[in-house]
């Protein structure tokens, strides 16, 4: 498999951004219709996938030196040690595992640099693939929130997840880190 690398967004990783969202519509409710450009792409990386431990934390997935997704952590909550945690992929690197590596290394960082003890995540009901990633990565269903999401018109029921720095860790091979 091609090498794979988590580390902090870079101004440079703007094309690949870009590329991503053209090449993967269902984003657009992550991302905005900005990303498809070079200049919108850039104020993305920017503004919203920045790191920053005592806020967010995003990281760009590597592989074969380009971006091809995300992994991230916000709401981090130090007095209660929790956060909530996402990932998404370029529709081409899909299927293979990526975002469920990503998302466990990522999760094993947070609980144990940042001492959290609680990491949330929610997906769409109508996204399977979305909870075998939570699954895979360790997090276990705690049940549906109705009716939570809204894009456009449509509402959107979200299965909750968690995983506690007291649950076993997934046994799946890390992805290397690169932070600051």
């Amino acid at each position: 498999m091609t090498s794979l690398l988590l580390r902090p967004w870079q101004a440079a990783d703007a094309g690949a951004l870009a590329s991503i969202y053209r090449g993967s519509p269902d984003l657009a409710r992550q991302l905005g219709p900005e990303a498809g450009s070079a200049a919108g792409a850039q104020r993305i990386i920017r503004e919203d996938l920045g790191w920053d431990p005592a806020n967010a934390c995003n990281l760009a997935l590597e592989a074969g030196g380009t971006a091809v997704g995300n992994a991230g952590i916000s709401s981090i909550d130090f007095r209660h040690g929790t956060a909530w945690t996402y990932y998404w992929l370029a529709a081409p690197v899909r299927g293979k595992g990526l975002a469920a590596r990503a998302l466990a290394t990522l999760s094993r960082w947070a609980l144990e640099e940042l001492h959290l003890h609680r990491l949330e995540l929610g997906h769409r009901t109508n996204n399977p693939a979305s909870c075998r990633v939570a699954l895979a990565a360790g997090f276990a269903p705690e049940g549906i929130q109705r009716a939570k999401l809204r894009y456009g018109v449509d509402r959107f029921d979200v299965e909750t997840h968690a995983r506690l720095a007291t649950d076993p860790a997934p046994g799946l091979p890390p992805i290397e880190l690169r932070l600051p």
